[in-house]
C-alpha cells in the first residue's frame, strides 16, 4: 500500500470510490471535492494498493463545532481550531489493509504541527462505533447535520488536554 498526494488525474477514480462507499447519500459534485483538497492539500492524499487508487482522504482546518454542510464550496478559514475530517472512503476491495488508521496518524501529525487542538467529523452510516475506537467522542452541537444521513454524529479528538 502507498499513501500519496492527490494529482489531478486521480479524481475520477476518487468520485468513483465516493459512489462505491456512500449509499445513504447522493454523491458530492468533483468540485465540492476537490473545494476541501484546495483549502489544505498537505491533510489531504490518496492509497494506491496494485498502482490503482483505492482510497481517498480529504481533511482540512476549520471551526470547531461548525461542521460544514455536505456539497458545498467553502473559503480558507484563517481562525481555525480544529482540523475537520471530511472522508476517508477505501474501495470494498481494498478494506482491511489499514488506509482508514494510517491516513488517521497522518492527520493527527497535521493537525500536531498546525496546532490544531482538535480533529473533528461527522460520521454516518453507522461509522461512529469505528470514530470511538479510535479515541472520537461524540458531542453535541447546535448546528443541523440535515445535509448529512439520519444518524449522522459529529465527533471530536482531542489532541491535548486544553481542547
Amino acid at each position: 500500500m502507498l499513501i500519496r498526494a492527490i494529482k489531478p488525474g486521480d479524481w475520477p477514480v476518487i468520485a468513483a470510490v465516493q459512489k462505491q462507499c456512500y449509499h445513504d447519500l447522493a454523491p458530492e459534485p468533483l468540485a465540492a471535492l476537490q473545494n476541501k483538497w484546495q483549502l489544505s492539500p498537505e491533510s489531504c492524499f490518496v492509497m494506491e494498493l496494485r498502482d490503482k487508487v483505492q482510497g481517498y482522504c480529504l481533511a482540512h482546518p476549520w471551526k470547531l463545532q461548525q461542521p460544514p454542510a455536505l456539497y458545498s464550496m467553502l473559503e480558507p478559514c484563517p481562525d481555525a481550531d480544529t482540523l475537520y475530517l471530511h472522508d476517508i472512503a477505501v474501495s470494498p476491495e481494498a478494506r482491511g489493509h489499514g488506509f482508514a488508521t494510517q491516513a488517521f496518524r497522518r492527520l493527527v501529525q497535521f493537525a500536531l504541527q498546525r496546532q490544531l487542538p482538535t480533529l473533528s467529523l461527522v460520521a454516518v452510516q453507522g461509522a461512529s462505533d469505528y470514530w470511538k475506537m479510535l479515541g472520537f467522542s461524540p458531542c453535541d452541537i447546535e448546528k443541523s447535520l440535515a445535509s448529512y444521513t439520519d444518524d449522522a454524529c459529529y465527533m471530536t479528538y482531542a489532541l491535548s488536554r486544553d481542547a
